[in-house]
C-alpha cells in the first residue's frame, strides 16, 4: 500500500496554511485517535512494527523546514536526529482505568504543541485499563495527513488478524532529503512565484493556463467565478448563531459516544440521502435540543463540514470545507434531515468555487499576523464542525491486541464544538471535541446526541 501512498517534499498551499495559523493557539491542527485495545499490544513486536513504518514512510521521520519570511511553501526534509524513542511512549493509567481518563489524557496531549523542530507525530500505548485492556493514542498534526490518508498509514502498524506473521525488517533510505542549499536569489524567486500562485491557485482547471495561451478567455471566466466565491466567503462575517455558544478559550473536553452502522446507514437511505448526511442531521438536532433544554431556542446553526477531494493524484491532504446554516428549531427528525440534505448539497457546489485550495493560495502572499486574524473571524461565524471518516468494516489488531472501538479527536479551529466519527466494525464511534467556555454542559450536549441517533434509526 506505501507504494502507492504519495507525499509531496513541499507542503500545498493548505498544508503550508496550516502550518502559519498556528501561529494562534486557537488554530492549532493537531489531532488523534484513541483506540481501545482488549489487551496490551506486545512491545517488542509494537515498536519493531513502527520501525518498519518509519522506514516504510519518509514523512514519519521528517520535519518542517520553513521558507525565509514565508515567502514559499515549507518544505519537509530528514531529521537528522531522528529517534523512535522520541515518539513512542509506554505509560499505565492510574485506577479506575475508566476510558474516559484516556480520553482526558488525549485531550490534553492535542492541546499541547509539537516540538516544531521534530517530526509531528506521537504514539502512547496506555496499560492498565478496566478488565484488562490497554489503548493506543496516535496524536499526528494535520500538515502531515488528513483523516481519510491517516487510515491508509495506519495499516502500516495494523494487522487483520491476531497473530500475523511479522513484516521482514525494512532499511532506512541511506539518502536524506537535506533541506536545500540556500541561494542568494531565492528570496526574490519566492516573492515572484508566491504572487504568481495566486491566479494559479484560484483556477485550478487551468493550470495549463501558461502553456496554451489560447485558454485565456475560459480562464478568466473560470477566475472570476473562483474569485467571487472567496471574496463572498471571506466577506461573511457575521457571527455565530448561537445565544449560548459566544465565549471562545483553550479549554477543552472530549465526550465519546457509539451508535450502530446498519441501522443509521438504511435509515439515511430509506430518506434519501447518505450516511454523512444522517451524521450532520444528528449532530444539528442535538445542537437543537441542547438550546431548548436550556431554554434558549434558535432558528439556525452554521456548521462546516469537510469534504474529501481526494484522488488517485493527491498526496497528504486531500479536502476542502462546506459551510451552510442547518434548522435547529424544534422540527421531526426526518424533516430536519431533508432539510439539511438539500443545505449540504448546495454547500458541496458552493465549495467548489472557494474551495481551501484557493483560499489558501491567496494567503501566501499576506503577512501571517493577518492570516491569523482572518482565520479567527471566519472561526467566529461557525458554530460547529463534522467530519466523517471511513475505517475498517472488518477487525484489525496491534501487535496480538484486537482494536474494539476508536475515538478520532479532530481540531477545534475556534468554533464551539467539532464532532468527528470513524466508522469501525458495525459502529460509528465518535468524539465530540469541546470549547467548555463555549458549551458549559458537554454531557448534555452527548446526550442529546445520542438520542438524535437512536431516533434516526427508528425513521
Amino acid at each position: 500500500m506505501t507504494d502507492e501512498m504519495r507525499f509531496d517534499r513541499a507542503m500545498s498551499d493548505a498544508e503550508g496554511l496550516m502550518w502559519r495559523l498556528e501561529k494562534d493557539p486557537h488554530l492549532s491542527s493537531n489531532f488523534a485517535s484513541v483506540a481501545i485495545l482488549d489487551r496490551a499490544p506486545d512491545p517488542d513486536s509494537f515498536r519493531r512494527k513502527m520501525e518498519h513504518a518509519v522506514a516504510a514512510i519518509p514523512r514519519l521521520r521528517q520535519r518542517v523546514v520553513p521558507s525565509p519570511a514565508n515567502l514559499s511553501a515549507p518544505v519537509w526534509a530528514d531529521d537528522p536526529e531522528f529517534s523512535l524513542d522520541r515518539h513512542l511512549r509506554r505509560i499505565a493509567c492510574p485506577k479506575p482505568g475508566t476510558v474516559q481518563q484516556v480520553v482526558d489524557l488525549a485531550t490534553l496531549l492535542v492541546a499541547d504543541p509539537f516540538d516544531r523542530t521534530r517530526p509531528l507525530w506521537q504514539f502512547i500505548v496506555v496499560e492498565g485499563l478496566r478488565g484488562g485492556k490497554a489503548a493506543l493514542i496516535a496524536k499526528m498534526h494535520h500538515t502531515i495527513t488528513d483523516g481519510e490518508r491517516g487510515v491508509e498509514l495506519s495499516m502500516q502498524y495494523l494487522d487483520f488478524e491476531r497473530d500475523a506473521p511479522e513484516l521482514p525488517p525494512l532499511a532506512v533510505d541511506a539518502e536524506q532529503s537535506a533541506p536545500p542549499e540556500p541561494d542568494p536569489a531565492d528570496p526574490i524567486r519566492d516573492l515572484v512565484a508566491g504572487g504568481m500562485r495566486i491566479p494559479i491557485g484560484i483556477v485550478r482547471q487551468v493550470r495549463d493556463l501558461l502553456a496554451d495561451p489560447t485558454s485565456l478567455p475560459d480562464a478568466s471566466s473560470a477566475a472570476s467565478k473562483t474569485l467571487h466565491g472567496i471574496v463572498s466567503q471571506l466577506s461573511d462575517t457575521e457571527a455565530a448563531r448561537s445565544p449560548l455558544w459566544t465565549a471562545r478559550s483553550l479549554d477543552r473536553h472530549v465526550e465519546t459516544l457509539r451508535a450502530p452502522f446498519r441501522p443509521t446507514k438504511d435509515a439515511a437511505k430509506k430518506l434519501g440521502g447518505t450516511l454523512n448526511t444522517a451524521f450532520l442531521t444528528a449532530a444539528a438536532d442535538a445542537a437543537a435540543n441542547y438550546h431548548i433544554r436550556l431554554g434558549s431556542p434558535v432558528e439556525t446553526l452554521r456548521a462546516s463540514m469537510a469534504i474529501s477531494t481526494r484522488t488517485a493524484d493527491s498526496g497528504g491532504n486531500a479536502f476542502s470545507l462546506a459551510r451552510m446554516l442547518v434548522p435547529t428549531e424544534e422540527m421531526p427528525i426526518d424533516e430536519r434531515f431533508r432539510a439539511i440534505h438539500e443545505q449540504s448539497l448546495a454547500a458541496r457546489e458552493a465549495s467548489k468555487s472557494a474551495g481551501l485550495d484557493a483560499l489558501a493560495a491567496i494567503t501566501t502572499v499576506l503577512p501571517t499576523s493577518l492570516i491569523t486574524r482572518l482565520a479567527r473571524q471566519q472561526a467566529h461565524t461557525v458554530d460547529f464542525a463534522t467530519s466523517n471518516v471511513k475505517g475498517s468494516p472488518i477487525p484489525v489488531y496491534v501487535s496480538g491486541a484486537q482494536l474494539l472501538e476508536i475515538y478520532p479527536i479532530g481540531p477545534l479551529l475556534g468554533v464551539a464544538f467539532n464532532l468527528t466519527l470513524m466508522s469501525y466494525l458495525g459502529s460509528l464511534d465518535m468524539a465530540m471535541h469541546v470549547d467548555t467556555a463555549a458549551i458549559t454542559e458537554p454531557a448534555l450536549l452527548a446526550e442529546c446526541l445520542d438520542d438524535a441517533f437512536k431516533r434516526l434509526a427508528k425513521v
